[in-house]
């Protein structure tokens, strides 16, 4: 079973690697389309934006494009939507939105990927996959842009909870309304709460896939899986936020799931056949783990052909 599965991740890095020129433009407009297409989805309070046609003429852009502008163009369909809804909204989102492109630009410009991946979990209700994830295959750094992307979701959660008021003019003054929305982000103690669970889980997994010691990368998953959901239930608890049990466990068990495909495919090695090696220079002693990664040679199929003609012609000399 094990050897099946290697030479399948071989014959998928042989596949990729053959075909990368096609494959990388193909990700990156399925996974901007899907950002898109869910923006619209969820606001859609201006109409000529809300057209399928713009989302895939800005998904087809971005394929060619660097991912930061994936992220500039969904930043733009946001604030027109926020506008579309009301100018107090536009303004609120506007200045958020600049926060977190200072933020987003002076620490972790590389990292468009994982803000745009964030909300996306949370829309597909699978948003305990991002940390663990980032965990095992980033730096302490993405949990900034993991950060974003939850308060991009949390804002969006904001806007359509209180469309109504804000699409009111009459109802209240432009004042109030900015201030309701200022206050629903700064008061929001489930968005602060899944902020702070998912940067301690990034650090933890981090941390311990890290460390020098066998299974470090199966460890990292377990104990990740767990601080999150302990970090959650205590929040909740504590802040007296509510959040469904079984969406978590449910969660956190497809997290696992998620993050040991990552293992497999990013860090699969045989700690059976550990070797440690000592060696000095004239200034220092070196001790070195080696650990061999585990590895198949794919099969190459053989094709026999077989000539029809050649073979009538035998059959009548004999």
């Amino acid at each position: 079973m094990m050897i099946t599965l290697l030479e399948f991740r071989e014959q998928l890095k042989n596949f990729y690697a053959k075909f990368e020129v096609y494959i990388t433009p193909l990700y990156k407009f399925l996974v901007s389309l899907t950002a898109f297409l869910l923006i619209n989805q969820n606001m859609g309070y201006l109409r000529p934006l809300k057209n399928p046609a713009i989302a895939i003429i800005l998904a087809l852009l971005c394929s060619f494009l660097p991912m930061n502008f994936a992220v500039f163009f969904a930043g733009l369909l946001i604030l027109g939507h926020a506008i579309g809804l009301s100018l107090e909204a536009g303004i609120v989102i506007l200045c958020v939105e600049l926060l977190i492109l200072m933020l987003y630009l002076r620490l972790s410009p590389k990292s468009s990927f994982i803000l745009l991946l964030t909300p996306i979990a949370f829309a597909l209700k699978v948003p305990y996959v991002i940390p663990i994830s980032v965990g095992l295959v980033s730096a302490p750094v993405a949990a900034l842009p993991v950060g974003c992307g939850v308060a991009v979701y949390y804002m969006i959660d904001l806007l359509k909870t209180n469309a109504s008021a804000l699409s009111n003019s009459d109802a209240e003054s432009m004042l109030t309304r900015i201030s309701l929305l200022v206050n629903g982000i700064i008061d929001n103690k489930a968005m602060l709460l899944t902020i702070a669970a998912f940067t301690i889980t990034i650090m933890v997994v981090y941390i311990i896939r890290r460390l020098s010691v066998d299974y470090a990368w199966g460890i990292a998953i377990g104990v990740g899986a767990i601080t999150d959901i302990f970090v959650l239930l205590i929040g909740d608890f504590v802040l007296d936020v509510s959040n469904s049990l079984l969406m978590l466990i449910v969660g956190s068990l497809v997290a696992v799931l998620v993050a040991l495909v990552l293992h497999f495919f990013l860090f699969s090695v045989d700690y059976s056949r550990t070797e440690r090696v000592q060696f000095e220079d004239d200034e220092y002693y070196y001790y070195v783990k080696a650990v061999p990664k585990m590895s198949v040679t794919t099969r190459k199929k053989q094709i026999k052909k077989i000539n029809a003609k050649k073979d009538d012609r035998r059959n009548e000399r004999y």
